[in-house]
């Protein structure tokens, strides 16, 4: 039996169950979306990979490249997500040497009925998995964390800014 939700959920109708939500009637709007994730290393493994000096080559080229196709594709990995027609996605890195982190941040834009923050949080996420994926086989204890949503603007509900008083 499925139970009531809030009407603030907006992929469950009025019976709790799971639906892809209508934006038919909305308008099309400049929307763009920034997310951010981490992924902790072991120092040696940290230069290696900002050095570019790992055996399977350049991985942070890699993993851009990576972060880019999954944004592109997340209408097909998150159920409820809609196809959107993307223009632009960037994808930019932060070193802190003195933790051994990568901090990859995607920003990914669109002019559509619907928000791009479920394709930032993909691009991160698949980008920081590369990142694990071509060095593991030096450093398995690699830790990916933090994924979130930094900024978000366009469309009905506004701006949202991380740590901004709401």
């Amino acid at each position: 039996m499925a139970r009531k939700l809030s009407p603030q959920l907006t992929h469950f109708d009025r019976k709790g169950s799971a639906h892809m939500v209508d934006v038919g009637a909305k308008g099309e709007t400049h929307r763009v979306a920034i997310a951010s994730g981490r992924i902790a290393m072991r120092p040696a493994t940290f230069r290696a990979v900002v050095e570019g000096s790992a055996a399977k080559g350049d991985v942070l080229g890699v993993a851009r490249i990576a972060a880019i196709q999954a944004a592109k594709r997340t209408s097909g990995l998150v159920p409820l997500a809609h196809p959107i027609a993307i223009t632009r996605v960037a994808v930019e890195y932060r070193f802190d040497a003195a933790r051994s982190e990568i901090e990859l941040l995607a920003t990914v834009e669109c002019r559509g009925r619907t928000g791009v923050e479920m394709e930032a949080l993909t691009a991160v996420a698949v980008g920081l998995l590369t990142i694990y994926d071509m060095v593991k086989a030096v450093d398995r204890g690699m830790v990916i964390g933090r994924l979130q949503l930094e900024e978000k603007r366009g469309g009905k509900s506004g701006h949202y800014r991380r740590g901004a008083a709401r």
